[in-house]
C-alpha cells in the first residue's frame, strides 16, 4: 500500500495492506473495531501477511470478549499468522506499517482512508521504532481456546450431530459476548447439547478440559437457562454415585427450531 487509500470499510483496507505485504505487519493502536475487523479479513483469508498487533490492553479485552473474534484469534495465534502484545500508550492514531510504507487509519462519514507515506527513511525509522516496542511489550494472554480445536474435540468427545449444531447456532450469530449482545460460548454449547440429548457431565467435563469454561459455569448457565425455560433435564442413573442430568430443550419452539434458528429463538425467548 504505497499511496493514499480509500475502502468502504475497515477489513478492506485491511485486506488490502495485508495482500500486499511480503513481511510480518505491525497493527498499531487499533480500536476493538479493527482488532474485530483485522481477525475477520485474516480467518477468512490463507495468503495474507503476518500481523504483529500492538495495543493497549483494554481494547483488545473488548475484542476478544467475544468468543467468536477470540476463538478464531486463537487459532492465528496457534498458525504463527497473528502475535498479539499489550504496550501503555501504542500510537496516536492506528497505524499499519510494513516494510514498505506507513499508514494511518481515519475514519471519516463511514469510509476509511489509509494515509500512507512510503518514504524509505520514514518507514525504516517506523519499523525500528515498533520493532523496539515489540520486543518491549507483554503478551497478551488469549485464554480462549482456538475454534478448529473446539470443534474439532467437540466431535471427538461428543459426536458430529452436536458438533455440527454448534457451528450452526455459532455460525447464525453476529457475535458471541452474551449480556444481550448474542449468546455467549456456554449458552451456545449448552442448546446444541440439549438438541441431542447429551449428558450435562459430559458437555461440561468436555468444556472445562478444553479451557472453554469451568463445570460451575457450566452448571450455573444450565440452571439459569432451566429457570427460564430453554432447557429441560431429567436424572440418567448409573450403577454408581449420583444420578446424571440429560440436558433437552425446554420449550417447542426450540425443539420445532433447525439448528440456525436455535439461537434467534433462544435470544427471543430470553428477550421476552
Amino acid at each position: 500500500m504505497s499511496e493514499n487509500e480509500i475502502a468502504d470499510s475497515t477489513g478492506e483496507l485491511l485486506t488490502r495492506a495485508l495482500s500486499a505485504a511480503s513481511e510480518p505487519v505491525y497493527v498499531v493502536g487499533p480500536s476493538a473495531d479493527i482488532v474485530d475487523d483485522l481477525v475477520s479479513v485474516m480467518s477468512e483469508a490463507s495468503d495474507l501477511a503476518p500481523v504483529r498487533l500492538l495495543a493497549a490492553e483494554r481494547p483488545l479485552k473488548d475484542a476478544m470478549s467475544d468468543f467468536i473474534v477470540a476463538s478464531r484469534a486463537a487459532d492465528l495465534v496457534e498458525n504463527d499468522q497473528l502475535a498479539l502484545r499489550t504496550v501503555d500508550t501504542p500510537s496516536e492514531n492506528p497505524l499499519l506499517v510494513t516494510a514498505t510504507d506507513v499508514a494511518a487509519v481515519v475514519t471519516v462519514a463511514g469510509r476509511v482512508a489509509g494515509l500512507s507515506t512510503d518514504d524509505d527513511s520514514f518507514v525504516s525509522d517506523a519499523r525500528d521504532q515498533y520493532g523496539a516496542v515489540w520486543e518491549g511489550a507483554k503478551a497478551f494472554d488469549l485464554r480462549t481456546p482456538g475454534l478448529s480445536a473446539v470443534q474439532s474435540t467437540l466431535t471427538e468427545d461428543l459426536g458430529d450431530a452436536t458438533a455440527t449444531d454448534f457451528g450452526a447456532i455459532l455460525d447464525s450469530l453476529q457475535t458471541a459476548r452474551g449480556n444481550g449482545d448474542g449468546l455467549d460460548e456456554v449458552t451456545i454449547t449448552l442448546l446444541a447439547a440439549a438438541k441431542n440429548g447429551e449428558l450435562l457431565y459430559d458437555i461440561s467435563k468436555w468444556g472445562e478440559d478444553i479451557g472453554l469454561a469451568s463445570k460451575a459455569t457450566f452448571s450455573r448457565t444450565k440452571t439459569e437457562l432451566e429457570e427460564m425455560g430453554l432447557i429441560d433435564t431429567e436424572k440418567v442413573p448409573i450403577d454408581v454415585g449420583r444420578p446424571r442430568l440429560r440436558l433437552m430443550l425446554g420449550d417447542d419452539r426450540l425443539t420445532d427450531a433447525d439448528a440456525d434458528e436455535l439461537a434467534s429463538v433462544a435470544q427471543s425467548l430470553l428477550a421476552s
